[in-house]
């Protein structure tokens, strides 16, 4: 029972030491002086909107109505993911340049947000990662030639593909710096603030977690953000404030579930953001809304604010139109080049209502309904009905604002569809559908799109991880023990009926009982989940070791983010099945007589016998030659998790196929007796 002990002892305390140390490391605890900062600025934010409410109710003031006028209006647009590349898809280029000449000049916006990876960073064979120049001249070649910086601001942030393979800031590899708009004066965090003719201010936050330094691909991911760096944010926020900001907007690159937060606690960055009661938004990219999985990647984070991932420019031509209206923020996501465009803003879809943010009353006290609607030619014809009524016409109240009368006590309960219809003179139509409610209740967002962006992604990567090693080592120790107990008399053979799991368990358990099989296995295990993986350039010049729990590299440790996740790949996809064939070549050599051989096959047939073992070796060599790629000949030769485990795996098969007698003695005590078919002499 020492044994029994001892070894599930082992296997708890190993799991649990990784997921300590890589949660350690991302600082998932709270700093005190953070903390202070952040309780006062909320508690700050509370005074203000009384004071506010003070002056509306006591003072004479009037609450903003969403009447006629286009006054209180203020529209923006956003774009994500570039990806101008050197390498493929030279259609990016001249579509950015038909969005900064075309789009920008029918919408104008007050602002343009571009949020993160603006070049593609890829090397010629894709694999690789490294900055170009070429790139980032193409990049702000675009913005000048089309002179979108003239017709508006233009506030773009890093993106990882931005940061892979720079050591540090203001490093020659830091070309973000140089070739962006904000880079000079804004290397990381800042704040802008716009300020319209009717007095409202509205305050764009960008959040830049770019890991420093930027290592390499695939290791950078997921960002981070610094003690100092989060400091410097809450000083952004506090900045905004002091400058009576009515609206917030953050932005950044990374969703919150993809930033990694010292000192704000399990919450992270939502911490922060939610503690300043005028931020309405976190708009963001990088997912590329999961290949298509999550089309709508939207969700109402616990802290009180919208989160909304944009989709890519890169291949969907994705852009986003945004607007505060009288107070209510509203949106819709674009596919580059489809016209007309319409953005209804009173009453909005009631999937994006922020209560404790937006006046609650405000569109029940609407007396009209309001559009924004935007086209290459003149809009003729412009309508709009609710549920089954009439369709009605709007009229022009601006520009781009159309209004028509309603009465909002006729909906005042439960949900209702608005549908409008826009021609314009050239005969392009649009037709947009949403439902809204008055009565102040809310539609669900996406089951996946609220797991995505509200789950730490750090920890679903840590729990495939710890899943995929209790899946190679638990039945391994389990009938390691079971197979003791019952050679020490403590209980009895087992008896299963049940043909398939007879199988496997006989397997699994012969497997336990040979030392020279299962210590290399559950030993290179355990290893992956505490040693070193690799040495080598994690980025150019630089050599770093790489450990599942993080990467120490230029005097930096940057914590374990997607090395869980390639963990879990190397555990559950080529390490199970390995222990699986095995488990097989075992059993096979068990029942083998001693008299015979086995048979001699020619190269294709021992490879077509030996096909599943083959295909996994050589998805490993892929494995490590990426790796070489990637880092260079060192992390090749030093990889203990790619190339390291393609000369243990060989080994182990060849010792699985060819074991001497004396290995299998332990199993053949429980396992021979009748009625089982008789091993080879294995007591004589």
């Amino acid at each position: 029972m020492r044994f029994t002990t001892a070894a599930i002892a082992l296997i708890a305390f190993i799991v649990i030491f990784s997921i300590f140390v890589a949660n350690v490391a991302n600082l998932v605890g709270i700093d005190s002086k953070i903390s202070r900062r952040l309780d006062a600025a909320y508690s700050r934010g509370q005074q203000r909107l009384q004071q506010q409410q003070q002056q509306l109710d006591g003072e004479g003031g009037e609450p903003f109505r969403l009447d006629d006028s286009p006054r209180h209006l203020m529209w923006f647009l956003q774009i994500s993911d570039i990806h101008i590349s050197l390498y493929l898809d030279p259609t990016r280029i001249p579509h950015l340049i038909d969005f900064c000449n075309r789009t920008v000049d029918i919408i104008r916006p007050s602002v343009v947000l571009a949020s993160g990876d603006l070049t593609d960073a890829k090397t010629s064979n894709f694999l690789g990662s490294q900055q170009h120049e070429q790139e980032w001249r193409w990049y702000r070649e675009v913005l000048r030639e089309t002179n979108v910086l003239n017709k508006t601001t233009w506030l773009d942030i890093r993106g990882n593909h931005d940061n892979f393979n720079v050591p540090a800031l203001q490093a020659k590899q830091d070309l973000f710096t140089n070739y962006s708009v904000q880079g000079k004066n804004h290397p990381r965090s800042y704040l802008h603030q716009v300020e319209t003719k009717d007095g409202d201010r509205y305050s764009f936050i960008a959040v830049d977690a770019c890991l420093d330094p930027g290592p390499k691909r695939p290791f950078n991911f997921v960002g981070m953000l610094s003690m100092n760096e989060t400091q410097h944010i809450i000083n952004l926020a506090e900045q905004s404030r002091a400058m009576n900001t009515n609206y917030t907007v953050w932005f950044g690159h990374y969703p919150t579930s993809c930033i990694l937060t010292p000192g704000l606690g399990t919450s992270g960055i939502r911490n922060l953001i939610g503690k300043y009661q005028e931020g309405y938004a976190y708009l963001c990219g990088h997912f590329h809304k999961l290949g298509g999985a999550v089309p709508q990647m939207y969700t109402m984070q616990n802290e009180g604010f919208l989160e909304l991932e944009l989709g890519d420019w890169m291949k969907n031509r994705m852009y986003r139109l945004a607007a505060f209206d009288h107070g209510q923020f509203s949106f819709v996501d674009l596919q580059h080049n489809q016209w007309p465009v319409v953005l209804v803003t009173n009453p909005k879809n009631a999937l994006f209502n922020i209560p404790g943010k937006e006046d609650p009353h405000a569109q029940l006290d609407s007396s009209h309904i309001r559009l924004l609607a935007f086209s290459p030619a003149k809009i003729t014809e412009c309508q709009v009905k609710v549920d089954r009524e009439e369709w009605v016409d709007c009229r022009r109240a601006s520009n781009e604002l159309f209004v028509v009368p309603w009465e909002p006590r006729k909906f005042s309960y439960g949900v209702h569809k608005l549908s409008v219809f826009i021609r314009d003179e050239d005969g392009r139509y649009r037709v947009v559908e949403h439902e809204f409610t008055l009565d102040g209740s809310r539609k669900k967002f996406s089951l996946l799109a609220r797991f995505v962006l509200m789950y730490d992604t750090n920890k679903i990567f840590q729990g495939f991880f710890s899943v995929a090693l209790i899946a190679c080592l638990l039945p391994l120790c389990v009938f390691r023990i079971w197979h003791t107990l019952v050679r020490n008399g403590a209980v009895a053979r087992p008896r299963i009926r049940t043909y398939c799991c007879r199988g496997w368990i006989r397997k699994m358990w012969i497997l336990s009982t040979v030392d020279r099989l299962i210590f290399p296995i559950v030993g290179y295990c355990l290893y992956l989940t505490c040693g070193p993986w690799s040495f080598g350039e994690v980025i150019d010049g630089h050599l770093g070791i790489v450990f599942v729990w993080g990467i120490f590299v230029n005097g930096s440790f940057l914590p374990g983010t997607l090395t869980y996740f390639y963990g879990f790949f190397q555990l559950m996809f080529c390490q199970l099945p390995l222990i699986v064939i095995y488990a097989n070549n075992v059993v096979k050599r068990f029942y083998r007589p001693p008299s015979s051989a086995e048979k001699k096959l020619n190269f294709l047939a021992a490879t077509w016998q030996n096909l599943p073992f083959v295909l996994i070796m050589v998805v490993e060599l892929l494995l490590a030659l990426i790796f070489w790629n990637a880092y260079g000949t060192l992390a090749f030769i030093i990889t203990p998790l790619r190339t390291w485990s393609i000369v243990l795996n060989l080994f182990l098969w060849y010792q699985s196929k060819n074991l001497p007698d004396k290995c299998l003695c332990s199993a053949a005590a429980v396992w021979c007796p009748p009625p089982e078919p008789k091993p080879s002499a294995l007591g004589q």
